[in-house]
């Protein structure tokens, strides 16, 4: 029995069938046969494919991210925005979580900054977190992973403290988690802790990071600053009514980036917005068309200079 085919028009994000046909298999690790059935053609046709790739340099142990992000949408958003470099996964497939999608190739473009005795700011979520449980094991040499904001009590997985400890795990580097809470009781209580020796050690060694890696959250059930605890409800009713739409680091932003304050900031333990600018590379990772506005509102304030994000989000803020 002859079978008939029709090839499907390959997705704008993509340069060529060959490099759609090597993403689907290699990182969102799709058979040969799913693979086959996206594109609409024959499995043979796939084993081609993926052997072109392989030929081309395109695969090898590791993604080439400079196919992706040479990208029609991805240069636009790097021309847009004034991004350093920009990196656009493709359209979701169903049954993968977004976040660790995000996170798995969050992880390569991390990776393929680092040099031996870097330190790496880390700040959390599900995206830091999928990134930081993504990334190859490394064998650079004096490596340190820094949280950057203070620890609060949460169930979640993705706390401050397990992300940065999970990463500098994988990359074999000296971890320093932050020794003191998130949020003091008071301005003055803030004033007299940031004076002991280990956190001034902590501020010391975030300032001299040559990277940091963050989230964007959007304020809704399901982010991170609200099913975290974080925030109690009464303040994020305060930030919402100062115009607030996300968080970066745990810090409120506006549509247009910039900080919105309340008192609360004033006994927050943490970098600052004004602080990470000063990191040269500033790798974020977000997506979905929750994150749409916040995200846009991020780049508008110059946060990252490197983003990884999705495509329906990628194409919303173009």
């Amino acid at each position: 029995m002859n079978l008939k085919f029709r090839r499907k028009d390959t997705p704008p994000e993509f340069p060529d069938v060959v490099t759609w046909a090597a993403w689907l298999y290699y990182i969102d690790q799709m058979t040969q046969i799913d693979v086959a059935k996206a594109i609409g053609v024959s499995r043979a046709s796939v084993v081609n494919y993926l052997q072109e790739a392989r030929e081309r340099g395109l695969v090898s142990i590791h993604f080439d991210q400079k196919s992706i992000s040479e990208t029609v949408i991805s240069k636009s958003l790097q021309e847009k925005y004034g991004l350093t470099g920009c990196l656009v996964i493709p359209k979701t497939v169903e049954r993968l979580n977004l976040s660790e999608r995000l996170g798995v190739a969050a992880a390569r473009i991390l990776f393929s900054m680092l040099k031996s005795n870097d330190v790496i700011s880390v700040a959390w979520g599900k995206t830091v977190l999928a990134a930081a449980q993504a990334i190859p094991h490394s064998e650079l040499e004096n490596l340190t992973v820094v949280q950057v904001v203070g620890s609060f009590h949460s169930t979640v997985e993705f706390s401050p403290e397990f992300c940065t400890s999970v990463l500098a795990n994988r990359l074999n580097a000296r971890c320093m988690n932050f020794l003191a809470p998130a949020i003091l009781s008071s301005k003055g209580l803030k004033e007299e802790l940031l004076k002991e020796e280990v956190l001034v050690n902590q501020f010391k060694t975030i300032k001299s990071s040559r990277i940091i890696v963050f989230g964007i959250g959007a304020i809704d059930p399901e982010s991170t600053v609200v099913s975290t605890g974080f925030l109690k409800e009464s303040a994020i009713i305060n930030y919402l009514e100062k115009g607030a739409i996300g968080t970066i680091l745990g810090r409120m932003i506006d549509q247009n980036g910039q900080q919105i304050f309340t008192e609360i900031d004033d006994r927050m333990i943490g970098v600052t917005l004004d602080e990470i600018k000063n990191i040269p590379c500033r790798l974020a990772v977000a997506g979905g068309p929750q994150k749409v506005e916040v995200v846009r509102a991020t780049l508008k304030g110059k946060y990252p200079t490197h983003l990884v994000t999705d495509y329906e989000t990628a194409t919303a803020l173009l």
